[in-house]
């Protein structure tokens, strides 16, 4: 048995992982899909105090208190710069790291680092017409490719990200030293990812396993099954 603990992206929640989990259950692994705070079934949690570092310890103190070892630590997009940020305190706990079309953070790098100008201009733009200055509206599903049967359920439970999360930098000198094993999937029909140079810069890394699903960002809705094998497949 493996124990997995599944880390979902900004706009999304825990809801996400649900065919994931049930199939890696099935199988007889332990699975952890958190929420992280003020999003899905957490969004009254939501305020100006929420960022990356609220994010980071969300899971950290689930690897605590439910005093977690030998884990598959899994992050999709955004949900990459918090498990950075959670291996650069609780290695030790982590068996291997999976980032799901995800960004890869160095030392000093925040989400807003990996954007083009034009992207971060559309970001702040949407924050000061639609989210109150200090939110980011959710994205349609549509344009995560998003397999169309399931774009309303997306579309229907994904809120607002706060700004703050996008803007603050890790500060992580040596987070991926600490764990051996490292995996990362890309999306491959993903049309609009920012990620297909981090998965090309990994792959020429001998401490990196990288491969692809064909299917748009959100993996673990478009192809469960695919990725449910890929996950046990890096522990």
């Amino acid at each position: 048995m493996t124990t997995f603990v599944l880390v979902h992206g900004a706009w999304h929640g825990g809801w996400c992982w649900s065919r994931v989990r049930r199939l890696l259950a099935a199988r007889g692994h332990e699975v952890h899909t958190p929420t992280l705070t003020g999003l899905g079934d957490r969004s009254h949690l939501m305020s100006r105090a929420v960022d990356l570092e609220t994010h980071v310890q969300d899971v950290v103190n689930l690897l605590q208190w439910d005093e977690l070892g030998d884990i598959v630590l899994c992050g999709h997009s955004y949900g990459g710069m918090v498990i950075t940020g959670v291996a650069n305190r609780m290695a030790s706990r982590i068996r291997a790291l999976v980032y799901l079309d995800a960004f890869v953070p160095e030392n000093g790098q925040s989400v807003l680092d990996f954007m083009p100008a034009d992207r971060v201009a559309q970001f702040y733009e949407s924050v000061r017409d639609k989210g109150a200055g200090w939110l980011i509206p959710p994205r349609a599903a549509a344009l995560f490719d998003v397999n169309e049967a399931d774009r309303a359920w997306v579309d229907r439970l994904c809120v607002p990200h706060p700004l703050a999360c996008f803007e603050q930098k890790l500060m992580l000198p040596d987070a991926f030293a600490r764990v051996a094993k490292r995996t990362y999937i890309q999306a491959a029909c993903y049309s609009r990812s920012a990620f297909g140079p981090i998965a090309e810069r990994l792959s020429r890394d001998k401490n990196w396993h990288v491969t692809a699903l064909p299917c748009g960002h959100d993996v673990m809705v478009d192809m469960p099954a695919e990725l449910a094998d890929l996950l046990i497949e890096a522990a």
